[in-house]
C-alpha cells in the first residue's frame, strides 16, 4: 500500500519539477479513508507529501544539509482535505459554509450546480430564475435546460454548472482544450536570469534550525479554499504570508478560521493610486506571488507577467484557475463543485452509486489538492531559484487536478464514511474565540509545522512585511 502511495506522490513530484527521488519519504495508514468511486485517499496522501518533501528540501537546500525524513499518514491527509467540515468552535457558532439556495437542482433534461456563496453570484442567480429562496428557484430551474440555464447565469455574472458525462465533457470545446493540460505547469527563466536589487531567497547558516520557509515572503491573492489551502502550508513552515483582499471583500464566512491560519491580511485597493502604489511595493520585496484569480484578471489590472518582472526579476509567480489556461473557458468563474458536475465526476458518482442525483466527492478534493500541488511547487521552485538563480513561473487548475484524479485507478470497495471522532483534532485559538481543528497533515522530523498568528477576520493588518 505505501508502494502505491509512493507512485502517485512520485507523479506529482514530477509534475512539480522534483528529480531526485523519494526515499526520506515514509507513509502509513489505511489506503482507503474516504469512500468515493475515485482515489480520493491516494490523492490527498500524495499531494500532501509532495508539499512536504518540497518544503524538506528546501530546508535541506538552504541549510546545506541532506533533506529530513518525512512522514505523511493517510489518516491525517484526508483529515486535512476535510479540515473546514472538521473544524469546531468551543463557545462560539461557525455560520453555514454554503449559501441556502446553493446546491443541486434537477432541471428539464438533467441537473445543474447553483454556487450562490458570494452575494453577487446569488444575485446573478436571482437576477436570472426571478426566484430568491431555495422553494422557488428549485421551481424556476425545472423550466429551463440546464446547459441553457448555465450559460444565462454565467452570462449575468453568476456562477453554476450543468452535469455532464466524462464523454460528453472531453467532446466540448472547453473539455477537449483542458484534457491534455499538465497537473502543474512549470516555466523556469534563463539561467542567471535574478537581477541585482531584486530579492534572492534568503539563506541560513548550515544547522540552522529555522522553519524551512523562514524569511520567504509570500504575497497571497487567493479565496475560498484551493490558494489559501496552498499558502496556509508556506505559513505553517515559516513563510511571512500576507493576503490581500479588495477594501470591504466579504469572504465566505465559514472558511477563514481555517483558511488565514498564520497569515496576515490585508485590503488593497489595485484601482487606486495608493493601492496599487503599496501592492507594487510588497510585489517588489516578496519571494513568492500567489495568485487564484481569473486567467486574464491580474492582466487587465496591468500587471502581467512581463510587468511583474520589471516590478520583481526574482519572483516566484503561481497561479491556478479553475478551468485551465486555455480553450473557451479559460476565464470562467468556477469552484470545485462546479468543476466536479462539469468534467464529469458528479455524474460517475452516481452511477457507481446506483443514483439519480449527482453524487459529488465526499471532501471538496480538488480544491485540497490543488492547494499542496501549488505548495509543492512553490517548494521546488524556491530551491531552484536558490541552487540556479532561475526564479519560475507556475500554473495550475482546478479542471488539470480534476483529469489527474480521472487518471488514478478507482479504488477497490468502499470504507465506511468517517465521522469527527476517526480523525484527532488539536486546540486552535483564533480571533473568534477557541476551537478544535485538524493539525497539519504532514511531518519533517526536526521541523514541525505550526501557525504563529491566528486565524481572523480579512484586512486587520498594515500592507507590510515582518509584522510579528
Amino acid at each position: 500500500m505505501t508502494d502505491d502511495f509512493t507512485r502517485i506522490t512520485e507523479r506529482i513530484w514530477d509534475a512539480a519539477g522534483g528529480s531526485a527521488g523519494l526515499g526520506n519519504l515514509t507513509v502509513s495508514g489505511p489506503r482507503q479513508l474516504l469512500p468515493s468511486a475515485f482515489d480520493v485517499t491516494g490523492l490527498a496522501v500524495a499531494s500532501v507529501a509532495a508539499a512536504t518533501l518540497a518544503a524538506a528540501e528546501f530546508h535541506a537546500a538552504r541549510n546545506r544539509m541532506p533533506p529530513s525524513q518525512v512522514t505523511v499518514d493517510s489518516r491525517a491527509a484526508s483529515a486535512a482535505f476535510a479540515c473546514e467540515a472538521l473544524f469546531t468552535p468551543v463557545g462560539w457558532t461557525l455560520p453555514d459554509i454554503w449559501d441556502p439556495i446553493a446546491g443541486n437542482y434537477p432541471a428539464q433534461d438533467g441537473w445543474i450546480r447553483l454556487h450562490t456563496n458570494y452575494a453577487y453570484h446569488r444575485a446573478a442567480a436571482e437576477k436570472v430564475l426571478g426566484a430568491a429562496d431555495r422553494e422557488s428557484v428549485r421551481a424556476a430551474v425545472r423550466d429551463w435546460k440546464a446547459d441553457e440555464l448555465e450559460a444565462a447565469v454565467v452570462a449575468a455574472g453568476g456562477c453554476a454548472a450543468a452535469m455532464h458525462s466524462r464523454k460528453d465533457w472531453l467532446a466540448s470545446p472547453q473539455g477537449s482544450a483542458a484534457a491534455g493540460a499538465p497537473l502543474l505547469e512549470v516555466t523556469a527563466a534563463a539561467e542567471g536570469s535574478t537581477a541585482s536589487g531584486s530579492t534572492p531567497t534568503r539563506s541560513t547558516a548550515p544547522g540552522e534550525a529555522a522553519a524551512p520557509y523562514a524569511g520567504i515572503r509570500v504575497l497571497d491573492l487567493t479565496r475560498v479554499i484551493a490558494g489559501p489551502v496552498g499558502t496556509r502550508f508556506l505559513a505553517g513552515y515559516g513563510a511571512d504570508v500576507l493576503r490581500v483582499d479588495p477594501p470591504g471583500f466579504a469572504e465566505v464566512p465559514a472558511c477563514l478560521p481555517e483558511t488565514t491560519a498564520g497569515k496576515h491580511t490585508t485590503f488593497l485597493g489595485l484601482t487606486t493610486p495608493a493601492g496599487r502604489s503599496a501592492f507594487e511595493r510588497l510585489v517588489a520585496t516578496a519571494d513568492v506571488l500567489v495568485t487564484g484569480l481569473r486567467a486574464d484578471a491580474l492582466r487587465e489590472l496591468g500587471y502581467d507577467e512581463p510587468a511583474l518582472r520589471t516590478l520583481n526579476p526574482s519572483l516566484i509567480r503561481v497561479s491556478h484557475n479553475a478551468y485551465g489556461w486555455s480553450g473557451p473557458w479559460r476565464d470562467r468563474r468556477g469552484f470545485d463543485s462546479l468543476v466536479q458536475m462539469s468534467c464529469g465526476i458528479a455524474e460517475a458518482g452516481a452511477r457507481a452509486a446506483g443514483s439519480d442525483k449527482p453524487v459529488p466527492l465526499p471532501v471538496q478534493a480538488l480544491d485540497h489538492a490543488t492547494g499542496y500541488l501549488l505548495a509543492a511547487a512553490v517548494g521546488r521552485a524556491l530551491t531552484r531559484r536558490l541552487t540556479t538563480a532561475r526564479p519560475s513561473s507556475v500554473r495550475a487548475s482546478l479542471i488539470g487536478t480534476a483529469s489527474f484524479l480521472w487518471s488514478l485507478p478507482c479504488p477497490h470497495g468502499q470504507p465506511s464514511s468517517p465521522g469527527p471522532a476517526d480523525f484527532p483534532l488539536e486546540d486552535a485559538s483564533t480571533a473568534w474565540g477557541p476551537a478544535r481543528r485538524v493539525p497539519p497533515p504532514g511531518q519533517i522530523a526536526g521541523a514541525p509545522a505550526r501557525w504563529t498568528v491566528d486565524a481572523g477576520p480579512l484586512g486587520r493588518h498594515a500592507p507590510a512585511w515582518g509584522q510579528g
